[in-house]
């Protein structure tokens, strides 16, 4: 019900924000006096408030490659219920090196990672998970379980090809690398398989021992059946994907307020005297962060509580646990693909340490193909948005990923012969 009760209060809201609206369309002549001036302002910050933001696009139209504009069409060059895999392809350019870009299915969308695309684009061909809002899918399009997020991953790869590099961003370190270690266990065995040349983990969930976070301690402080009772519900009838048992993204988004409340609070107070005293930077730079900071998606409710129980409650893939399809995921399988780790100094929703575990349990990468970055002075964030990302974390990654780009082994040879049918 408590689906519906949101719905029922946004709707309620409906003829607040219409007169924000029209009274900011009233106020209008007036803005340039200071009466005006506070009066917009608090309308604005009242309307942004109450109302709900949609998917917003990349919005990338061009970009520089050697120093010449070169125009970037959208295209999803594969498409399935729950995800579609998008490309940033570049008009009248090829032969870079192909990059699977892996956003996290964890509340926000892909978007969310657009400063990650911008730094990648010039030198790279990329690719990005695009996913699709659960509440839009309709229920007899079927489930959506962890499992099936690792063989997607698994016919991503198959797609790009063994010449291609995967970064995981957050939360899906875990799938992918446990499709890695499938993929690879299959190479070795001689069967059918593909794995890209580099695997980059960005702030991701692969070992929550380490340096547990206040997001960690929380997981742990909570069994399964609480998390199904309180954080589950249905998709109330005014959706596609009415029935659908989800994890809601209103929910989501008031844990990630609610983590730094008074950051956030701060940010709306600050963005009002932005606009009284007419600071154009600064309230367009608010309202860039929120209108995709508040835009929110939701969850599979199977696929939501299988991670969190394998992530967060039993770390199933550190400790050699994790299944899939009823088969044990070896993550020391994994011999002839480079593994990069960057975590953040301030990270706290991935604590340090718990990417990096990623190198322990992949024992049998030479050392020569391992690299690491802990970043000082960046959460979250900023290991793949802002400043330090663009001029020190993604350079790394290119020089990372040009160093060990292409495929020579027999076993990554062999591997491009293979075919799968698609999930």
């Amino acid at each position: 019900m408590l689906y519906h009760f949101h719905e029922m209060q946004h709707l309620a809201l409906s003829p607040y924000r219409a007169w924000l609206n029209a009274s900011r369309a009233v106020m209008k002549p007036l803005q340039h006096t200071p009466y005006g001036r506070s009066m917009t302002a608090s309308l604005e910050v009242a309307e942004r408030l109450t109302r709900r933001y949609g998917k917003p696009e990349f919005g990338i139209r061009h970009v520089k490659v050697n120093g010449k504009p070169v125009r970037i069409r959208e295209e999803v060059a594969d498409e399935t219920q729950f995800c579609n895999l998008l490309h940033f392809k570049k008009e009248g350019v090829s032969g870079q090196p192909k990059v699977l870009l892996v956003a996290p299915l964890s509340g926000h969308y892909a978007t969310l990672l657009r400063g990650t695309v911008e730094a990648m684009l010039p030198d790279h061909d990329l690719y990005i998970t695009d996913w699709t809002d659960a509440r839009d899918v309709p229920a007899r399009a079927g489930t959506f379980h962890l499992d099936d997020y690792i063989e997607l991953m698994t016919w991503y790869f198959q797609l790009l090809g063994a010449d291609s590099h995967v970064m995981a961003v957050c939360q899906p370190s875990v799938p992918v690398l446990a499709a890695v270690a499938l993929q690879s266990e299959d190479i070795a065995a001689g069967k059918p398989g593909v794995v890209p040349a580099t695997m980059t983990l960005m702030g991701g969930p692969v070992d929550t021992r380490q340096s547990p976070t206040s997001v960690n301690q929380f997981a742990k402080d909570h069994d399964l059946n609480w998390f199904k009772s309180h954080s589950i519900h249905r998709v109330p009838a005014v959706y596609p994907g009415v029935g659908r048992r989800v994890y809601p993204g209103f929910l989501q988004l008031q844990g990630f307020l609610g983590m730094n409340i008074d950051r956030h609070m701060n940010a709306h107070v600050d963005h009002y005297w932005h606009l009284v005293k007419g600071d154009g930077d600064g309230a367009g730079q608010h309202r860039k962060f929120y209108d995709e900071y508040m835009s929110v998606m939701d969850l599979p409710a199977e696929y939501f509580l299988e991670t969190i129980e394998a992530v967060f409650l039993t770390h199933a893939l550190p400790k050699g646990e994790l299944q899939y399809r009823g088969r044990t995921v070896n993550p020391a399988a994994i011999k002839d693909v480079a593994l990069m780790t960057v975590e953040g100094e301030l990270d706290d929703i991935s604590g340090v340490g718990q990417t990096s575990a990623a190198h322990t349990i992949c024992p049998d990468i030479p050392e020569n193909k391992r690299g690491t970055i802990v970043q000082k002075g960046v959460g979250h964030y900023g290991i793949f948005n802002g400043r330090k990302w663009r001029g020190i974390i993604q350079p790394k990654i290119a020089e990372f990923m040009k160093t060990h780009g292409g495929s020579t082994s027999a076993t990554e040879n062999k591997s491009k012969k293979a075919k799968k049918s698609k999930p």
